[in-house]
């Protein structure tokens, strides 16, 4: 498809090089040729005309790339905004259209167009300047004071329907976007919603990516290919609004309580203090311990047994999710597979601990 538009670029521009040489070159004989021969007036419409023509060729590939690269950001803006924040910025336009019309007749009154060589210039440069600003104001206006692309409400009266209705958007915080495993769970449709990344948030991970800890260097750069890998899947947002004088996590709970929006973490005290200021939390850990494998007591499984235990005699495996399972009686089995019985678990604030014993 863009290579079918960018040869029908190319016709296009050839036609109107073709068009708009033959147009200047009649122009330039007629004003500054009109005293020559017409054979010499026809030999430089001729010239004119075909250098015109060419060069109108020749900068036609740049151009197109140039068009082609304009319509491809367009296009990514356009998906990253919703029907609603669309519907209202369309409103927007149309007003300030209307306006600026308006505008515009009174401004036709003041004589502009008087004044010597540059009037008619001046009058048009002038129009074209208030209907950008009044345009651009009437959809600032209704896509950021009138209705809040983050909660859908209108004039903060509860939404384009009444009644308080909560965003589903998700704000990603720094520790998520290290983890790497939300990038998985969105792409696996358990989670929906726009993805909100705050320009703090990115600034420090950028920070985290730039340290010269090689620990940190590394999670800071896994973060931002999590990012980058998410971004292939769904457009994300970058906010911009930012709450100076506090600290990030402060900031990411005020975010969420203005858009309406759910915060995405795995830190446990901001999951905490988020929840006590009314904003819902996604925790990845808790997912991640709410999916792990029920096991009852009298239940066997099958594990290799990885090293020693801190109480005498015992042994330490791990299942395939990262759950310890700790053996009674297993040292002496360090480094083989065996079948063990589950006598109990344990659920703590890390996770499952299993607790079993040799069969």
């Amino acid at each position: 498809m863009a290579r079918f538009i960018r040869a029908l670029f190319y016709v296009i521009m050839t036609v109107f090089g073709i068009l708009l040489g033959y147009k200047l070159a009649g122009l330039i004989r007629d004003q500054l040729f009109s005293s020559l021969t017409l054979e010499q007036q026809q030999i430089s419409f001729f010239a004119t005309g075909c250098v015109i023509t060419l060069l109108s060729i020749v900068l036609s590939p740049l151009l197109a790339n140039l068009f082609m690269r304009i319509t491809s950001r367009v296009a990514e803006y356009f998906q990253k905004i919703s029907f609603p924040e669309m519907i209202m910025g369309t409103i927007g336009l149309i007003i300030g259209l209307i306006v600026s019309s308006l505008v515009d007749l009174v401004l036709s009154k003041v004589p502009l167009k008087d004044i010597p060589t540059i009037g008619e210039f001046l009058a048009a440069f002038i129009y074209l300047l208030v209907t950008i600003f009044i345009c651009y104001l009437g959809i600032f206006i209704t896509t950021r004071v009138i209705y809040n692309p983050g909660t859908g409400d209108m004039l903060g009266r509860g939404g384009l329907f009444g009644g308080k209705k909560r965003s589903s958007a998700k704000v990603l915080d720094t520790s998520v976007i290290i983890d790497g495993r939300f990038a998985e769970i969105y792409k696996s449709g358990f989670v929906e919603g726009e993805i909100l990344v705050p320009r703090f948030v990115l600034d420090e991970m950028q920070q985290i990516a730039d340290s010269a800890d090689a620990l940190r260097r590394n999670r800071g750069r896994r973060g931002l290919d999590m990012l980058t890998a998410l971004q292939k899947e769904v457009p994300i947002r970058i906010v911009e609004k930012d709450y100076p004088g506090g600290a990030t996590d402060a900031r990411l709970v005020k975010l969420c309580q203005d858009a309406g929006a759910v915060l995405v973490t795995t830190d446990f005290n901001l999951n905490k203090v988020a929840q006590l200021q009314g904003v819902k939390v996604l925790n990845v850990n808790e997912l991640a311990n709410a999916l792990k494998p029920v096991f009852i007591p009298g239940e066997e499984i099958s594990l290799h047994v990885i090293r020693e235990g801190k109480e005498p005699g015992q042994g330490l495996s791990y299942l395939d999710d990262g759950t310890m399972v700790v053996i009674e009686d297993g040292k002496r089995h360090i480094g083989r597979k065996i079948t063990v019985e589950v006598t109990s678990v344990l659920q703590t604030m890390a996770g499952k601990m299993v607790f079993a014993r040799t069969v």
